[in-house]
């Protein structure tokens, strides 16, 4: 069971293993997308296709259990399915429903644990393989991989190094669950964090925030939604930043802006802008935008 591009490597892993047989791809609905509102396949059920595996795309799983029935799994594997599991469904499977979570439980439980550990400054995150229950990735532990959140990665890079590592921790979970080799873990619920979904306004830069935090903003929701800002009341996206060690005038002005990058003060120490976007026209480097649009010092952003 699963939808994003996040199960994608978990799938196939099961699918190219030696005694594991994929019974079934269960998957959200085709959904609209772009101006034209087209209908768009999810990731996972062209993975499940190109691998001529059976797909069901229940809009709600909680009234549509018996193709599950019918399949009989031993196992049920979700990773980024996008539903909770009904007990009935939980119930099925002999061996249970484990779930591929792409942090270290029972920090970031929810729905954007790549993104929230970015955007806290996290040094790691990693990947649980749990026993699904009834609640928000509560179950008990099973395995844990965990991988450093490089200065270099956004959400994108970290999610793609994460789903690789789900699909090998899963490999080497599976026997030894079935096997009954693994004691699983309960988590300590005073440990626990939670991820909230991610939505376009979080993207607003505020000014009077430190820069170090900007920049882990703007790595956070990199490719979505990105972080925005105003210039004279039309939006800005700012596509490449990083922190500098100096001072400006003050949060969201302006102390210097040349074919080095755009430094803009921040509620502590600046941020550099190397490139960005008018609302409607291309992406740009600082010097292409400043060759259109001269940004004196002490212009104000925001």
């Amino acid at each position: 069971m699963g939808t994003a591009d996040f199960a994608c490597p978990s799938l196939a892993s099961l699918d190219d293993t030696r005694g594991i047989e994929v019974a079934g791809v269960v998957t959200q609905p085709d959904r609209p997308k772009g101006r034209q509102l087209i209908p768009h396949p999810p990731a996972v059920k062209l993975e499940a296709e190109s691998r001529h595996l059976p797909v069901h795309q229940p809009e709600r799983l909680r009234s549509d259990i018996k193709y599950l029935e019918q399949l009989a799994p031993g196992l049920i594997v979700v990773a980024a399915y996008g539903q909770i599991l009904p007990q009935v469904v939980l119930d099925l499977p002999p061996h249970g429903c484990l779930n591929v979570h792409g942090s270290l439980l029972p920090a970031y439980r929810g729905a954007a644990p790549i993104q929230h550990a970015i955007l806290d400054g996290q040094a790691e995150t990693g990947i649980t393989i749990m026993q699904m229950d009834a609640g928000l990735d509560t179950g008990a532990m099973l395995s844990k991989a965990a991988t450093p959140i490089e200065p270099t990665d956004n959400a994108q890079t970290l999610h793609d190094r994460l789903a690789k590592l789900g699909a090998e921790l899963l490999l080497e979970t599976i026997p030894r669950h079935v096997a009954g080799e693994i004691t699983p873990e309960p988590q300590d619920e005073t440990r626990a964090t939670h991820a909230a979904k991610i939505t376009r306004e979080m993207g607003r830069i505020d000014w009077s925030q430190p820069a170090t935090q900007l920049w882990n903003q703007a790595r956070a929701f990199t490719p979505w939604p990105g972080v925005f800002t105003r210039l004279d009341g039309r939006l800005l996206k700012l596509l490449e930043v990083e922190p500098a060690d100096t001072n400006c005038p003050g949060p969201g002005v302006v102390g210097q802006a040349d074919a080095d990058g755009i430094l803009v003060g921040c509620g502590d120490g600046a941020l550099r802008i190397m490139r960005l976007q008018k609302e409607g026209a291309r992406r740009l480097t600082a010097a292409e935008f400043l060759a259109g649009t001269p940004l004196p010092v002490g212009a104000q952003l925001g």
